[in-house]
């Protein structure tokens, strides 16, 4: 019979966020809009995208500076930026002959901090359960 697995610990983080998820509308909103939410994750979901969204997390960069940021190639760097532009998540902004970009909603990085909360606790999970599978296979 298999472990149980039990939480390492219960952060007031994830406690928090249990209690906005409990309270949310989400549950209520329609095929239409869950579709639009899709969409916004669907443009998060891809690495040189969020490499160009963590170098804009300082201050607003061009494309210049964020392919040296970034290392990624000039036509990458632009196809993203639309992209990204497209989904509002970045913003664009002509200051002389550059244009500039921005988070356009820095809720944004709470949202990957969540992510990454969520995604170390389940590592120290899977990791304690492969600890007490460890254990019960040095007792037999």
């Amino acid at each position: 019979m298999p472990a149980k697995l039990m939480p390492i610990k219960t952060a007031k983080k994830s406690v928090a966020v249990q209690e906005r998820v409990d309270e949310s509308s989400i549950s209520k909103l329609t095929p239409e809009a869950l579709s639009l939410m899709a969409d916004f994750f669907k443009v998060l979901s891809e690495v040189s995208r969020l490499q160009i969204v963590c170098s804009l997390k300082a201050s607003a960069k061009n494309v210049t500076e964020i392919i040296e940021e970034t290392q990624l190639g000039q036509a990458n760097v632009s196809k993203h930026l639309k992209m990204l532009t497209q989904a509002g998540v970045v913003a664009r902004e002509q200051r002389g002959v550059c244009v500039y970009y921005r988070i356009a909603n820095p809720f944004l990085f709470e949202l990957c901090d969540l992510v990454f909360d969520a995604l170390t606790m389940q590592a120290e999970q899977q990791s304690q359960q492969l600890q007490q599978l460890s254990q019960l296979r040095q007792n037999r």
